[in-house]
């Protein structure tokens, strides 16, 4: 049997724990058929089958199964030793991968990414957009970053913008035709536009409160969305009334393209939050950066 190789190893537990070989690819950072004749390649010096392949499913082997469960205490301590060298470092290497739901991606990320690697040339950033809440443990990232602070348990969380307000906004062009209302209930008689929120497919609530009072409103309307971009340019268009958070129609207020009609009134929300595992050593390049956004967040944040 010739010697096995570590990139073989780490092939072979992306592959068995994604039961994937396109997803095992994405993770190890090589072509499909690369991994795939890389996984060839180690049954044939092994002279067992470690996967049982079809065209719609991976399984792991007896023998696979017993590979990973003694492959993977060996795989996590090489990491971790190399981690704690990492520290010693002038300026950390490494990957840092974050799932980020879509707004912030844009309002919050974005500004961050040129200072950020300018500081930190030798870590290689990749944001994932991802507006379904997906478990970032499973799907192998190091952080997220969503509105509210309930996630998912083991998870140490950071606040990086404050609370903001969610408005009941509309275009001109739609003021034109429609009188603008009073109150929330007002909204009864309006064309409201609704949003079909992506991780449980329930219609986001309309929410207003003004001092002690709070009130939610079944709004009808033509058109539901999942979409936030294609949300804001309905609204926009002057399809109907539109129900979004403040930092995301603060510049179009400002410049008359929307306005907001129900000035006293306005639903709460519990800010943005980044969140990662609770683990005793944090990788390199996720601790500079949650240094990096903690300052950037008290010095720069625009909202």
């Amino acid at each position: 049997m010739g010697r096995i190789r570590l990139n073989e190893l780490d092939a072979f537990a992306a592959v068995a724990e994604h039961r994937s070989f396109t997803k095992a690819a994405v993770q190890v950072g090589i072509a499909l058929p690369t991994i795939s004749q890389t996984i060839r390649s180690l049954e044939d010096r092994l002279g067992v089958r470690l996967f049982n392949r079809t065209t719609r499913s991976v399984a792991l082997t007896a023998a696979g199964g017993r590979l990973l469960a003694e492959i993977q205490p060996i795989l996590e301590g090489l990491g971790h030793a190399l981690e704690s060298v990492n520290s010693f470092r002038d300026k950390p290497m490494g990957s840092l991968r974050l799932a980020v739901t879509r707004p912030f991606a844009t309002l919050l990320l974005a500004p961050l990414v040129q200072p950020f690697l300018a500081e930190y040339p030798e870590i290689r950033l990749e944001i994932f957009v991802d507006d379904s809440r997906s478990d970032i443990v499973s799907g192998r990232f190091d952080a997220g970053i969503r509105v509210g602070h309930q996630v998912e348990r083991d998870m140490t969380t950071l606040r990086i913008a404050d609370e903001f307000r969610m408005l009941a906004v509309a275009a001109p062009g739609y003021l034109a035709r429609h009188p603008k209302p009073a109150a929330p209930r007002d909204l009864h008689g309006h064309s409201c536009i609704q949003f079909r929120v992506p991780w449980d497919g329930a219609l986001l609530p309309w929410v207003f409160a003004k001092g002690d009072q709070h009130i939610e409103i079944a709004v009808e309307g033509p058109l539901i969305v999942n979409d936030l971009d294609l949300w804001l340019s309905t609204i926009l268009d002057g399809v109907g009334v539109g129900y979004l958070p403040e930092p995301i129609v603060a510049g179009h207020l400002a410049q008359g393209r929307l306005v907001n009609l129900l000035e006293d009134w306005g639903g709460e929300r519990t800010g943005v939050f980044l969140y990662h595992p609770s683990r005793r050593q944090t990788p390199a390049p996720l601790q500079v950066f949650l240094n990096f956004i903690e300052e950037w967040s008290r010095r720069d944040a625009p909202w």
